[in-house]
């Protein structure tokens, strides 16, 4: 007998006179090429995904692309946790001249450099050394540094200290040079945060300027212990 369904010059004959009814299609090849291919753009997908685009997308893949998928989720992992093992820093370091440029200069891409120059004995000194070593372990991802400031610029003036440079990317992107910029010994750890975070080096979670606080409280108190007008008037009026 023969196949109605075989492609051959007679049954197409048949078909057209409607003796076989039309060859029928085959489906199941259609349908395993279809899944083969939207297979193929599914791992083209999630080999370009980000980690978090594969934890949100997750739901979206089928049961046999969860075992590829958990490799690329492992392997978005350990290329992130590289990238940050990198650029993490955490303490204060201390630096001479001769490593200034490779430290500060050439830091490296995306990296913000906070250099304190100092001289032991001076109090003010001392302090923001303690304050930066918080801010260190605070902002891993900021470079902290500290020099004796002869032994990293020649001659430099004692009156300047304490000096601290800000760079990104090697370029020089503020500075704070003396005591009186700093505020003396009543400088917080809050306000240098504060400071250092105007100038693009932290990224501070401080809504405002911890130091208006202070001067907001001073001036209410120097004003409470002003003389009203109508005190001052009463005075004159007793003269």
């Amino acid at each position: 007998m023969q196949d109605p369904n075989e492609d051959t010059e007679w049954n197409d004959i048949l078909r057209k006179k409607g003796i076989l009814p039309p060859k029928e299609s085959p489906k199941d090849d259609e349908e395993e090429e279809e899944v083969a291919v939207k297979q193929q753009s599914v791992v083209k997908t999630y080999e370009s995904m980000t980690l978090e685009e594969l934890e949100e997308n997750e739901d979206e893949f089928g049961e046999d692309d969860e075992a590829a998928i958990e490799m690329y989720k492992q392997q978005r992992l350990a290329e992130w946790k590289a990238a940050q093992k990198k650029n993490v820093f955490g303490e204060l370091g201390e630096i001479s001249g001769q490593d200034y440029v490779k430290e500060v200069n050439k830091a490296g891409e995306g990296i913000w450099v906070v250099l304190h120059l100092y001289k032991q004995g001076i109090p003010l000194c001392t302090l923001i050394n303690q304050h930066l070593s918080g801010l260190a372990r605070k902002f891993p991802q900021t470079k902290f540094l500290k020099s004796i400031s002869t032994t990293c610029i020649p001659n430099y003036p004692d009156r300047n200290l304490p000096t601290i440079f800000v760079y990104f990317e090697g370029e020089m992107k503020a500075q704070f040079i003396g005591p009186l910029v700093f505020g003396g010994m009543n400088l917080k750890a809050e306000e240098l945060e504060w400071r250092l975070s105007e100038s693009g080096a932290v990224k501070t979670d401080l809504e405002e300027n911890p130091r208006k606080q202070i001067e907001d409280k001073l001036m209410s108190s120097i004003r409470s212990s002003l003389p009203t007008r109508k005190d001052s008037d009463s005075e004159d009026e007793d003269n």
